[in-house]
């Protein structure tokens, strides 16, 4: 057809040009949605990343919708349906899953997600039995036939693992099982983004203000549409918006005096958000709760790599869970201080020389705002673990494996047990005194 059809994966006009023209050769005229989408996947190879799929799978709903107009509500509500046929056809084909997903379920799943309406029952009853009887299967890539031939890769009759399959920019990450993780805080918040994974300055386009109903599940911040699409289309949308805070700071954002109560995230990868609440002492509930949360469960920072190159580059951190109790992960963090004090100091007595390289100058600049920016992590890390040690002196095991819930009660081996909800009205126990005395 004389089309790059990589280029539909990816995020900018041109991509959507060419996938609108692509989209031309198929006729989806009083289709149903899953015989649509079979034709396509027939023709179309839908490999790659998560965002890459969601996005093929968005040109597909927006064609689907123009071919039969009135189909549903809007193209959303088609691509929320697509991208459920595809959980669906994971979770009824894929023979690693146990207990596999029933049509009520299918239904219940998707209430109210055709724009605040149901969609009929009659159309999702048929498409869960034509989705059973017959798994959905695409093209296969010459590109990619030996990776589809390895083990537990993707292939045409075991097309997607269980959706979502990454969460936030880095989809090589491990995605925890949500039923697995505690709740911490929820509620809603305006964010804007401001620097991109590596410090790179967000695009015009991508920086305005949108309004989010937050939920943080241990290391991840869940960004959903609102409330109820946090509890009906969490797979939809929360995982493709999802932060991961492991190893992050989150502080007053004194600096940004066009709105109130707004607080600055800054991650691991250097990426850089800012969120606006709704009052004060929400705003800092928000900052505790972050801080507190990455200082308990993140990993310890692993050594710094071993090289010739000269050039100052920031040490990856680990996003796993960390093994520590909360007494042993307080001593590691403040071993991290004594470290960077010293590292620091290092630092600051060899200057560049005089007539020095610019590329030689900023690495010294972007080496001494990294080492600052982790003396201030760190340091706000310290006085949380310490005045949560305090006011639960009896805690030993490692957060991973035991939780303390609102009465004080431990709860033993949180991989066998239900989340851990905290209540609204008990989050005045959780949250420690203000930071202002570290920002």
């Amino acid at each position: 057809m004389g089309f790059d059809l990589k280029e539909i994966r990816k995020r900018n006009d041109f991509s959507n040009l060419v996938a609108e023209e692509y989209l031309k050769f198929f006729d989806f005229t009083n289709d149903t949605l899953d015989v649509a989408l079979r034709k396509f996947l027939k023709q179309f190879s839908l490999i790659g990343e998560t965002q890459e799929r969601e996005r093929v799978l968005a040109h597909f709903s927006r064609h689907f919708m123009q071919n039969n107009p009135g189909s549903f509500n809007s193209e959303d509500a088609c691509h929320t349906l697509v991208c459920a046929i595809m959980l669906l056809n994971t979770d009824l084909h894929n023979q690693t899953i146990g207990r596999k997903m029933t049509c009520a379920e299918f239904i219940e799943n998707l209430a109210e997600l055709n724009d605040g309406e149901n969609f009929s029952k009659d159309i999702l009853k048929n498409i869960y039995h034509a989705i059973k009887n017959e798994a959905i299967e695409w093209a296969p890539d010459e590109e990619f036939q030996e990776m589809e031939n390895r083990p537990n890769e993707l292939t045409p009759a075991n097309p997607l693992p269980s959706f979502p399959q990454s969460v936030g920019k880095n989809p090589f990450l491990d995605v925890p099982d949500p039923n697995q993780t505690t709740e911490y805080k929820k509620g809603y918040v305006m964010r804007k983004c401001c620097a991109e994974p590596d410090g790179k300055k967000t695009p015009i386009g991508k920086r305005g203000w949108r309004m989010f109903y937050a939920t943080l599940r241990d290391l991840i911040l869940y960004l959903h549409k609102d409330e109820h699409g946090m509890k009906r289309a969490s797979f939809v949308e929360g995982s493709h918006n999802a932060i991961r805070i492991h190893h992050c700071l989150a502080s007053k954002a004194a600096d940004y005096t066009k709105k109130q109560h707004v607080f600055r995230l800054q991650t691991s990868d250097w990426a850089e958000y800012l969120f606006q609440t709704s009052n004060s002492k929400e705003l800092q509930e928000w900052i505790d709760t972050i801080n507190y949360v990455a200082a308990s469960l993140s990993a310890p920072s692993l050594p710094s790599g071993v090289g010739s190159q000269k050039r100052f580059q920031r040490p990856l951190l680990p996003s796993s869970y960390t093994r520590l109790n909360l007494q042993d992960q307080l001593k590691e963090n403040e071993s991290r201080i004594a470290a960077l004090e010293v590292e620091l100091h290092d630092h600051r007595t060899l200057p560049p020389e005089k007539g020095s390289k610019a590329r030689i100058i900023q690495d010294y600049i972007d080496k001494e705002n990294y080492l600052e920016h982790e003396m201030k992590r760190y340091k706000t890390y310290v006085y949380l673990l310490q005045s949560k040690i305090a006011s639960h002196a009896e805690l030993e095991p490692s957060l991973v494996e035991t939780a303390i819930d609102e009465e004080g009660q431990r709860v033993t081996n949180m991989a066998s047990k239900k989340p851990l909800h905290r209540r609204i009205s008990d989050r005045t126990e959780f949250y420690m005194p203000t930071l202002s005395t570290l920002v």
